[in-house]
Order: structure tokens, then sequence, then C-alpha cells
């Protein structure tokens, strides 16, 4: 099949799909057809172990947003689709071109559309097809918009098709296939501008020969300025980290304890500033590693200290991990919490990679490259696994459980409420469960969640 075939499938499918429909299962199938098609089209070179995984990665995704559909799960498939699209046709471009790439697009498909030289075909097509989108096709598209500004205009002709059995609703339609035409036609032809190819060597994580030359970064300060003005700079982070860690965990941990409200506040306010700390960490080693300084064989004090600071961050950050871990075992389980733990893995991840920068003289690039997959990694785990129901088992367990809470503001707590309510004997909050139940399966089959289908009423 040729592109403007895959373009014209995928549209009408999308139609198919969500013409009536509430955003469901539709949007996962539409998702697994899109990735199994790209695994069809990409040539065999482009077929990499990293493309291979995406592939994967993107049905497992789709499943997990038609069992759970909910924002994380929408996330993953988004981003995994367009991942495989990206990867499908580009395998040596960064990926932190991918948002670049697509947005530009979005804004020059109006422009590429009508470049029909590039994405139709050049030769002459078989009959059968030509009379189709000739006699069928583009007529039908200009009835079609004229039909709905002309309805729109006068309400007595729209009333000579009002009493016609004929039950659709044009204007969903149009719109379903202006949509769908739009994501396939940017999906399956999207192009990459000149000067993005000529600005991919700038994010390669390994130096090349002219960047390990000895020179001042700055005209205003020589070599040996600069190198002094790092280990100076560095002494002076590492004193005051010491002395930060050691008032941070006495008020963490010795401090008069406060009321639960207040320690909330308090304890979401030093992670944040863990967070703030571990970001600036890595941008100030990020300042002076950038280029020289990663091969001065006058640097190895600088190094060391920016060394001892990465780990004297992650001493922080296990800190921070304790008392987070404490508060949850105090008052429970919650997203926020369970996201305070996220957020902070994240932080050690980052200073890991800030330290193989060091150690192996990485571009800065290296970070930004690496950190990109980790935060997809972060965005599968959150789809795929029902924290909900994780945080509802958890708490069930406490005297304290607030049943309200959790039926009306965790997600996908359903099953864990109806054992029990089981257990409680409390019908009250067994009817409740089992009429949001009964709502979720009345919806039609494309907007299904298949989660609410496996619960017993």
């Amino acid at each position: 099949m040729k592109t403007h075939h895959y373009i014209f499938l995928t549209a009408v499918l999308f139609v198919i799909v969500f013409y009536d429909q509430d955003i469901g299962m539709n949007l996962g199938i539409l998702s697994i057809v899109y990735a199994l098609l790209t695994l069809f089209k990409t040539p065999e070179k482009n077929r990499t172990r990293t493309f291979l995984i995406l592939f994967v990665t993107n049905v497992l995704s789709a499943i997990a947003f038609i069992w759970y559909r909910d924002f994380p799960s929408l996330l993953a498939v988004v981003s995994s689709i367009l991942l495989l699209g990206y990867r499908s046709r580009n395998r040596k471009l960064k990926i932190l071109f991918l948002i670049p790439v697509f947005i530009i697009n979005s804004f020059t498909s109006i422009f590429r559309f009508f470049s029909f030289d590039a994405w139709l075909p050049k030769r002459n097509i078989s009959g059968v097809w030509q009379k189709t989108l000739a006699f069928i096709i583009i007529p039908l598209v200009f009835i079609s918009i004229f039909f709905g500004i002309y309805s729109a205009g006068s309400d007595h002709f729209a009333a000579l098709f009002r009493d016609y059995e004929l039950d659709v609703n044009i204007w969903q339609v149009i719109c379903l296939s202006v949509l769908g035409f739009f994501i396939a036609f940017n999906y399956w032809n999207y192009a990459v501008e000149r000067f993005i190819y000529k600005k991919n060597h700038l994010l390669d994580d390994d130096f090349n020969e002219a960047n390990k030359t000895q020179k001042a970064t700055y005209s205003f300060l020589d070599l040996e300025a600069e190198r002094t003005s790092g280990v100076i700079s560095f002494i002076c982070l590492n004193i005051l980290l010491v002395f930060f860690i050691i008032t941070y965990n006495y008020e963490q941990f010795y401090e008069v304890s406060k009321t639960p409200v207040q320690l909330s506040e308090e304890t979401h306010e030093r992670v944040n500033a863990v967070i703030m700390s571990i970001v600036m960490a890595v941008l100030v080693i990020m300042f002076y590693f950038k280029s020289g300084f990663n091969f001065d064989p006058k640097a190895k004090l600088m190094k060391m200290l920016a060394r001892i600071w990465i780990i004297l961050n992650a001493v922080l950050v296990v800190s921070a991990a304790v008392k987070n871990y404490e508060y949850i075992i105090s008052y429970g389980f919650t997203y926020k919490r369970l996201g305070v733990f996220a957020f902070l893995l994240l932080s050690l991840i980052g200073l890991a990679l800030t330290f193989i920068k060091i150690q192996k003289k990485k571009r800065n690039a290296f970070l930004f490259n690496r950190m990109t997959w980790y935060f997809y990694g972060t965005i599968l785990a959150c789809s795929y696994i029902n924290w909900g129901g994780i945080i509802t088992s958890q708490n069930m367990k406490r005297k304290d459980f607030a049943v309200a809470y959790h039926l009306e503001q965790v997600n996908f707590s359903e099953r864990d409420l109806l054992r029990y309510a089981g257990e409680k004997n409390d019908l009250q909050l067994k009817k409740k469960v089992l009429e949001k139940v009964k709502e979720e399966k009345s919806k039609p089959f494309l907007s299904k969640i298949l989660y609410y289908e496996t619960l017993k009423e």
C-alpha cells in the first residue's frame, strides 16, 4: 500500500470507531491498528530493537487504555504511538526532536495537503479507483460541506431532509472525517525540516574532537580562573549542603509533632525544595562540565568535589523518601504520596546519570536523551498499574479508612470496595458501587472500559 492508502484507510476507521461513541475501547483499537500498519509499513532497516520495543509498549499501552481509560493511559498511548511513528521514519534522529517535528507538521499540514504530488501517486491510478475518486468521493465531500453550510443558513432547506429515515449526524461525520484525516495525514505523511537534520549532531551523547580542546568558555575568564571558580563553588556548595541535610533531617525527624494538615503542607514543601535542589545541582554541574573541563587533567579536584556533591544530594533524596514513607505509614496512601516517590526516584536517576556523565565524559545532551526515556517509562508504569486499587487495598487495613474518599476520589477502587462492603456487611456501600458499575456497563461497546466489565454485580 502507498502512503495515501494508509491515510484514507485510517481516516475512515477513525470515523467508524468514534461515530456516536465516547472515548473508550475505540481509541485503544485504533492505536493497535496504527501500530500494526506502522510495523507493516516500516522498512527492514528501521526495525531496530528500539522500534520493536516501542511497538510492544504501544500495544500494551493500548490495552491499558482499553482496560482503564484514564489520563495516564491516554498519555501513554498517545506518546507511544507518536514515538513509534517517529522512530519508524527516523532511526538516527534524536528523540528530543519528536515534539518540535509534530508541532511544526501540525501547522504546516494545510500547505502539505495541497502539495498533492508529494503524497498522492504521480502516475495514473487504476480505472476503478480513479472513477471512485472522481465520481463519488470528491463530489460527496463538496456536497457534504455545502449541505452543512446551506442547512445552517436556511431552516426550510434543512427541513426538506428532516423527514427521511436516514439517522445520520452529518455534522458529526464531517467533524470526525476532518479530525481523522488530520491525524492520519500528519502521522503517515509528516515531514522533517532540513534545519532539524542539521541540528541533530547537537544532541549527540559524546564530544567530538573539536570540543576536547582546552579553552576558556568566556572571554572575560581565562581557563585557570574558571577552573578555580568551579573548585571554590563546589567546596562552598558541599559545605552548604551538609548543613542543609543536618537541619532538614532534624526538622523532619526530631521536631515536635504537628497536626496532620501542617505535616502534610510541610512535607510537600520540603519535597519540592529537595526536587528543586536536585534540578539546580544538575544544572550547576552541566554549567561547569559542558565541554573542556571534562578533559582537563587539572580539573581532578573539581570533578571529585562534583561527585561528592552528587552523593550528598542523593542522601538528601533518600531522607525525603524515608520521611514520605513515614508519612504514608501514619496517614495512609494517596496519589500525591505515591507521586512523591516517583519524582524522588526520577531525581535519583538524574543524579546517577549526572555521575555517569562526569565519569565517562559525556555531553549535557546525554542527560536529556536518557531522561526522556526514563520519563516515558514512568508514564508507562503509571498507565499499566492500577494504583487506585493499590491505594484502596492498603488503606482498607487502617482503622481510619475513609470510604467516601475512596469511592469518589480514587479511580478503579470498586473491586476492593465491594470486598470491603462484603466483609463489613455494608449494604449501602455495595449499592453505591454497583450503581456506578452498572452505569459504566450500560455504555455502547466501543465506549466501554473493560475494567468494569470484569466486575460482578
